[in-house]
């Protein structure tokens, strides 16, 4: 089992950026395929970015693309990122970290599902300004 903590929200100005941080205890992220969501006020939870289990492929949300950047360090790998850039109004709500454990043969998939994930941090909030 692992366990998840988000770091990094807070409150940005439009055009800035943030780093969002997810940190594992409990085991390494190396069985796990990796996730971004986050829930506005009165909408559902939505999918930001994903990173596979292995080979670090990566997929991201269409209104993220070119400004998120998810990554894994490499050393350890007990520390999941969300670089995010550009950031604009409608970028601010909560956001969760995810993990997804994953057999070796289904290590290049990247869930793009709530609840095909098995863990949840508690989330961080990101509020961006005018």
């Amino acid at each position: 089992q692992v366990q998840l903590v988000e770091s990094g929200g807070g409150l940005v100005q439009a055009g800035g950026s943030l780093r969002l941080s997810c940190a594992a205890s409990g085991r390494s992220f190396s069985y796990y395929a990796m996730g971004w969501f986050r829930q506005a006020p009165g909408k559902e939870r939505e999918f930001v970015a994903g990173i596979s289990r292995s080979d670090d492929r990566t997929t991201y949300a269409d209104s993220v693309k070119g400004r998120f950047t998810i990554s894994r360090d490499s050393a350890e790998n007990t520390v999941v990122f969300l670089q995010m850039n550009s950031l604009k109004l409608e970028d601010t709500a909560v956001y969760y970290c995810a993990a997804k454990e994953l057999s070796y043969w289904s290590r290049t998939y990247i869930p793009l599902l709530s609840r095909e994930y098995d863990y949840w941090g508690q989330g961080t909030q990101v509020t961006v300004s005018s």
